[in-house]
């Protein structure tokens, strides 16, 4: 974190000629179990990973913001909050852009800002690059102008950008663990009322993210059309939801769907269940029952929902035969490739490290990029 402070205040600083008066920060995430469950209304079981978005910022006395991106060779983007704020050419830009609309169209009262935003969250893995730069603006013009702004509303900012400008109909994890994550606990989600639980990582178990980098292809074009599916199997059965339905109702109408819309409907309710169970595991210390977990919904994502890729696969198999049960391992995000992720116990990180960079790149021809994480506290500004 401070070198990705010490680049964004020096950017800052060369770009406006002043010190940055307020920092702010917001972390990616990393979801353990519960896939495609939240925008069905379910349960999923993230934490937020020590890899960050962060900004750099001052309040301006006029309506004008400007912003300058690092991690895209310090392009500008620049806006007022007088004109109509619509969609650009660059796509980092209407993240920006989408959450201050937001807030606009929500009455909040604030002027302009000049920003600069790093980040160290790596970028199309699924570690949720996009919803970090969103909680981590909405975040920023809440401590610019002291804006009474829950951490429930700013995630809940930050989706809203992402499915009405941006335009993918993502749903409220990614953003909520953001704002409002736990430091040492995973957060399960009850994506119907929002509402928290925090759970703690069992003792002595590290959180490994490998990142495949297959690079992710179709995934939002993807991601809508299970979407669509998993609305369609909903509407078959006459709820709001697939979290309305359960297994026994699942079983007694599958006959009744398409085939497809069957499986996805299946990975839902099935992965649903999963959530719960991993809770109590986790609760429990039962580090067997969450391995099996884990795997259960590996299996569901390949089979039933069809998101994984081969070199996915061949990661999880991996880790997997290096671990046994002593630990659990699956895809971890949208799909199509990005990151797998394992809890493993810290005497064999090492060497389950040391096998994943032997075997994965002879297996797939990619280099793997591993990270031993820490579970950490939501967005808040950095204080001196």
């Amino acid at each position: 974190m401070s070198l990705l402070l010490e680049k964004t205040q020096n950017a800052f600083a060369k770009a406006f000629a002043v010190a940055p008066q307020y920092t702010v920060r917001a972390p990616g995430r990393v979801n353990l179990i519960g896939e495609h469950t939240d925008y069905n209304d379910g349960f999923v079981l993230p934490c937020a990973i020590n890899f960050h978005s962060l900004v750099c910022a001052n309040p301006r006395q006029d309506r004008i913001v400007r912003v300058i991106a690092l991690n895209y060779e310090l392009e500008q983007d620049e806006f007022s909050l007088d004109a109509p704020i619509e969609p650009v050419q660059k796509q980092w830009a209407n993240y920006v852009r989408g959450v201050v609309k937001v807030l606009v169209d929500r009455g909040y009262e604030f002027n302009g800002a000049d920003i600069a935003v790093c980040g160290n969250i790596p970028q199309g893995t699924g570690l949720s690059s996009s919803a970090s730069l969103e909680v981590v603006i909405g975040q920023t013009f809440k401590a610019l102008y002291n804006l009474d702004i829950s951490q429930q509303d700013v995630a809940l900012i930050g989706q809203e950008a992402e499915n009405k400008f941006v335009g993918c109909n993502c749903g409220i994890m990614d953003q909520l663990i953001s704002a409002k994550a736990e430091q040492g606990h995973a957060s399960l989600i009850d994506c119907k009322t929002l509402e928290l639980s925090s759970v703690s990582i069992p003792e002595g178990l590290s959180i490994v993210i490998v990142n495949s980098n297959k690079q992710r292809g179709l995934v939002d074009s993807e991601y809508n059309t299970r979407r669509q599916q998993c609305e369609a199997a909903s509407a078959y059965f006459g709820v709001k939801s697939l979290r309305e339905v359960d297994l026994a109702t699942l079983e007694a109408g599958i006959d009744g769907l398409e085939p497809v819309i069957a499986k996805r409907a299946r990975h839902v309710v099935t992965e649903n269940q999963r959530v719960l169970e991993a809770v109590e595991a986790m609760n429990n210390g039962n580090i067997h029952k969450l391995q099996a977990l884990m795997a259960a919904s590996h299996a569901s994502m390949r089979d039933d929902f069809e998101i994984t890729v081969f070199e996915i696969d061949t990661l999880v198999d991996i880790i997997k035969e290096a671990v046994g049960t002593q630990g659990g391992v699956r895809m971890t995000g949208g799909g199509f490739g990005g990151c797998v992720v394992s809890l493993i116990p810290d005497e064999l990180v090492a060497t389950v490290v040391k096998t994943i960079k032997d075997k994965y790149p002879a297996a797939t021809g990619l280099t793997p990029d591993v990270f031993v994480c820490s579970a950490e506290a939501g967005a808040g500004e950095l204080k001196e």
